[in-house]
């Protein structure tokens, strides 16, 4: 499943989170909540998670200090739950804090992954997103 737009939505008193519904049957086996590397929230499956952490943690040995440190930031701040009846997802207290979340949010597509920003954060990171995009294709040897 590739996970792709940009959708509105709100944290209802709980941190509940409705799901964008064409992805919910994508998600019915169970999802993973994670802290991501901007300050958001990243919405996996499960497999997909397993997928990314294991591909970041490839180049390293494991018992390198580093590969240590990037499994526990995997595991540490990333939880198993499901979505319930109604297709919504609860978003625990620190990773509401860590992607400063409050009632309006932007669920985004990330390819592989869903993101949950809030309105504001998303906005400017957006922003600076389109005015670099050019700027990072060319640093890969691509041409806008």
């Amino acid at each position: 499943m590739v996970f792709r737009g940009t959708f509105d939505y709100s944290l209802d008193a709980k941190n509940r989170l409705t799901v964008p519904a064409r992805y919910r049957a994508a998600l019915s086996d169970g999802v993973v909540l994670a802290m991501g590397l901007e300050r958001c929230v990243a919405l996996w499956t499960p497999t997909g998670y397993d997928a990314y952490t294991q591909a970041s943690l490839a180049g390293f040995h494991p018992l390198q200090p580093e590969a240590q440190q990037l499994k526990r930031f995997f595991a540490a701040n990333s939880l198993d739950t499901e979505l319930d009846a109604a297709g919504r997802v609860m978003i625990p207290a620190f990773l509401v804090d860590h992607a400063g979340l409050e009632k309006e949010v932007v669920v985004t597509g990330s390819g592989d992954a869903l993101e949950i920003w809030s309105r504001a954060t998303w906005s400017e990171y957006r922003a600076a997103l389109a005015s670099a995009v050019t700027d990072i294709t060319a640093r890969l040897g691509h041409t806008a």
